[in-house]
């Protein structure tokens, strides 16, 4: 098969490829980007692998870069473009199921293809767009099958992530798992505790954000893939299955929103929950505000959405994601459409103002006061000038008194 019409990304990186032949290698495009290409999918990094070792292309180019060369890689920098170039290798055994203990480079294609994870992901492409297929990727790519290259229960014990990736490959693009690998998948399931928590929390929450991320959820579910993540185990999957089937979130805020909202954990068990997945301090601060807002979202205050003001864009993708009534959602927006300041920076006045018109001093009142008058100045029982705050402070000064 030949790609006749090459996206620019690879046309501009052909004179990479022509460099490496000219000087007698063999030079292809591999991987994702080969894949997306005949997906009709936009493509990101283009990665090069060749006959020629490290230090071979490093003779060949006159600005590279040694990005990962024990492993065989090397970027060449050309025209303000980086691209990886990776010798064709072999590896050896995987003792932490993660990272070989050791490669070989060798000149064959075909022996770097057959230690790549799945078939669509083992496709190479020459400079001028012909495709080498060894392992029946465009077949499985036409047919929408997930299949591991060769033994499956070998790519998996090599590295457990690939389990992961099987399941959020599937989500996204809608295909299923070929039934040996998926049986591996069963097998080997438990060897995910042996993966770093981070490298299955991208997958995880990639798989959550692909249009077929109910079935691939459920079948992490029934194969039992979800008792060997990382946190508390949960008993909602099924809930959530039901919700990704109309929608998906759209970033990783909303998926940890969207697992833990209609869960029984109190707070600090969702906070314990959220540092186990090892998540950064933005994601759990917006999921713990989010989350107990839409769990009482009949009763929640104005105030409440003030506050929430910073989160509103996960919130509102929240309560979409629940299936929550459009007037209820069109309520709350109307709200915070209708709140007088969006934050304590808009009141028209400051404490150094209070200080300078002489009816504070510096101080914890000081903070308590101007707490007041936000607090009243959100729920409109109070107009926002600078006259009416300064007399509702000197008020709050006598009832001290």
């Amino acid at each position: 098969m030949k790609i006749e019409k090459l996206p620019q990304e690879f046309v501009q990186a052909q004179p990479i490829l022509a460099t490496l032949e000219q000087a007698g290698y063999e030079a292809y495009f591999v991987g994702g980007s080969v894949r997306d290409t005949l997906l009709g999918a936009p493509i990101h990094d283009v990665d090069i692998a060749s006959s020629a070792f490290p230090e071979e292309v490093k003779a060949l180019f006159n600005r590279t870069v040694d990005t990962g060369i024990q492993h065989g890689t090397v970027m060449v920098l050309d025209h303000g473009e980086g691209y990886e170039i990776t010798t064709f290798r072999t590896e050896s055994t995987y003792t932490d199921f993660r990272r070989p203990d050791s490669v070989t480079f060798v000149r064959s294609l075909s022996e770097d293809l057959k230690r790549r994870d799945f078939t669509i992901n083992a496709l190479a492409m020459r400079h001028d767009g012909e495709v080498v297929d060894l392992f029946d990727g465009l077949s499985d790519m036409t047919n929408g099958i997930i299949r591991a290259v060769g033994d499956a229960e070998t790519r998996f014990t090599e590295d457990a992530l690939r389990m992961m990736r099987a399941l959020r490959f599937s989500a996204q693009l809608g295909f299923r798992i070929a039934d040996d690998t998926r049986q591996a998948l069963r097998d080997l399931a438990p060897n995910l505790t042996r993966i770093a928590v981070e490298r299955i929390r991208v997958e995880f929450e990639k798989m959550l954000m692909g249009g077929n991320a109910a079935e691939s959820l459920k079948l992490a579910l029934d194969d039992g893939v979800i008792n060997y993540l990382p946190g508390e185990p949960l008993k909602i999957w099924d809930n959530i299955i039901q919700h990704l089937a109309t929608h998906q979130p759209a970033d990783t805020f909303a998926v940890w929103s969207l697992v833990l909202a209609e869960t029984d954990l109190t707070s600090s068990q969702i906070n314990r929950f959220l540092r186990n997945w090892k998540l950064s301090r933005e994601t759990i601060t917006t999921v713990m505000t989010v989350v107990p807002l839409v769990r009482q979202i009949d009763k929640v205050s104005t105030f409440d959405l003030y506050q929430a003001l910073p989160y509103q864009k996960t919130l509102f993708e929240l309560l979409t994601l629940l299936d929550i009534s459009n007037a209820t959602i069109e309520q709350i927006r109307h709200i915070i459409d209708m709140l007088p300041i969006t934050n304590s920076s808009e009141l028209a006045i400051q404490g150094g103002d209070l200080i300078r018109e002489g009816v504070m001093m510096p101080g914890p009142k000081l903070g308590q006061c101007l707490k007041k008058i936000e607090y009243a100045v959100v729920n409109g029982e109070l107009e926002n000038t600078r006259e009416s705050l300064i007399q509702y402070a000197k008020e709050q000064v006598n009832d001290d008194n």
